[in-house]
């Protein structure tokens, strides 16, 4: 049995590590390759490195900085960020990244996650599934996308009521669906590896992750959730995994800043603490 994963979840913003408060507000924290080879003395399960201008700016992210990142990264890493096109994922991949995360391209258009699963393996194909708590309001349209992306995820979980969470899309910038039970089996049905389920309430707040949801996610998945947005402790991370069920849980503040103040220092549990996060002590 494979034993849970701690993720560092990074932002990039150009050739530099950002991190916000949810999905917004982003402050510099340093050079990616120096947290690699920092994250490299520690370590580290595996890295996700996500370009949050990619998508805006219609590009993908650096094939040079992943090809650096390749180079001195030790452990496996996961690059995502503005891909389209099976062809930017080989590109991708082929610049040393084990993984690719998709988003907004893989929600509009779900057979590219079936075209990209079969070409590179559902191993390498992450969807990131960014959430928000719809509390009733009514000012946005929410909408389950095209009309094949119905018909094919016919199955829900009974557990997650219909128009309890929204799912975005474009950086958490774009309601995609008020259906998120239908987005995760539309998503396993087409051959993901692995869902991102990722909190936009709680990124960045570090007061926890919600468990509710993520145990009701992973319960009915039929493939690995990593749970990401709000951790900010150790027993945060634990809860993750005993509590919420989730296959892996990563998180950003966590591991770039230290301290009330938020002093940026790049760290990671040491093994004892590790053992505790993974329910083995």
């Amino acid at each position: 049995m494979l034993l849970p994963r701690v993720i560092p979840c990074l932002l990039l913003k150009g050739k530099g590590l950002v991190k916000g408060v949810k999905f917004k507000d982003h402050r510099y924290i340093g050079d990616p390759i120096n947290a690699v080879q920092i994250f490299n003395t520690m370590e580290v399960d595996e890295l996700l490195f996500l370009d949050i201008l990619a998508t805006q700016e219609k590009r993908i992210p650096d094939l040079d900085l992943i090809q650096k990142i390749a180079d001195q990264c030790l452990m496996p890493f996961g690059v995502g960020g503005g891909i389209q096109n099976v062809s930017q994922i080989r590109d991708i991949l082929s610049s040393g990244a084990e993984k690719v995360c998709l988003n907004t391209s893989a929600l509009e258009n779900p057979d590219l996650i079936k075209e990209a699963s079969e070409i590179f393996g559902r191993q390498s194909i992450v969807v990131s599934v960014d959430i928000k708590k719809n509390n009733g309001g009514t000012s946005e349209k929410r909408n389950f996308g095209n009309e094949n992306a119905k018909i094919r995820a016919k199955v829900c979980f009974s557990e997650i009521p219909k128009e309890s969470y929204d799912v975005y899309i474009h950086c958490g910038t774009k309601v995609f669906s008020d259906d998120l039970a239908k987005v995760i089996r539309l998503v396993e049905e087409k051959g993901a590896g692995e869902i991102l389920l990722n909190s936009i309430d709680r990124d960045g707040t570090m007061e926890g992750y919600d468990l509710d949801i993520i145990r009701k996610v992973a319960e009915n998945s039929r493939i690995p959730i990593i749970a990401c947005g709000g951790a900010g402790s150790i027993s945060d991370l634990r809860d993750g995994i005993v509590e919420g069920h989730a296959s892996a849980v990563a998180a950003g503040s966590m591991f770039v800043f230290h301290g009330a103040r938020k002093a940026v220092l790049i760290n990671y549990p040491i093994e004892e603490e590790l053992e505790k996060i993974r329910g083995r002590k």
